[in-house]
């Protein structure tokens, strides 16, 4: 994404300041460098006409949790491990877990399940495809895992699902 900055008298004068650290022979120290960029951050941010660019770092200040929402939705039929999880929305295992639990107000491990569960019996309902094919795209790798949660939450097997379905549509 990019997003315009645009220019004021204040930033060209940081412009004219900081040119000579990047022509001299020296490299200038890191604090320098760091207080300088601060600097250029504060003095961007605080020009009326940067707008959309501050809308934007503060939307990167406070949206961890939304991210962590988004990333999860989207990638949730995906069979990965929950340290790829963790990594996907920028977290150490322990943090995506603890900020996951705030989030949903349950573990990962089970959200996923639930979510997997919910999108095979969807597939199941409204597909012919194959059960196997169902749980694969529903983020299984083991069928008999997926085959005995299926039955643990809908307190029937994967096929009876379907049979029940054509049953009813045939009536």
């Amino acid at each position: 994404m990019l997003l315009p900055v645009e220019m004021n008298e204040v930033l060209r004068s940081f412009y004219e300041s900081v040119i000579s650290y990047f022509v001299a022979s020296t490299q200038p120290p890191e604090d320098l460098l760091e207080l300088k960029f601060r600097e250029l951050l504060l003095n961007t941010i605080i020009n009326q006409a940067n707008r959309e660019l501050k809308a934007y770092f503060q939307k990167l200040a406070v949206s961890d949790m939304d991210d962590l929402e988004d990333v999860m939705e989207r990638n949730c039929l995906y069979n990965l491990q929950l340290h790829e999880y963790a990594r996907l929305c920028h977290r150490s295992l322990s943090s995506f877990k603890r900020d996951f639990q705030t989030v949903y107000d349950m573990p990962p491990g089970r959200w996923l399940l639930e979510k997997r569960l919910e999108a095979a019996h969807h597939l199941l309902l409204t597909t012919d495809k194959a059960v196997l094919d169902v749980a694969a795209e529903s983020g299984f790798a083991n069928h008999a895992h997926f085959s005995r949660a299926f039955r643990n939450l809908y307190a029937m097997s994967p096929l009876q699902c379907r049979r029940q379905l054509t049953s009813v549509t045939e009536h």
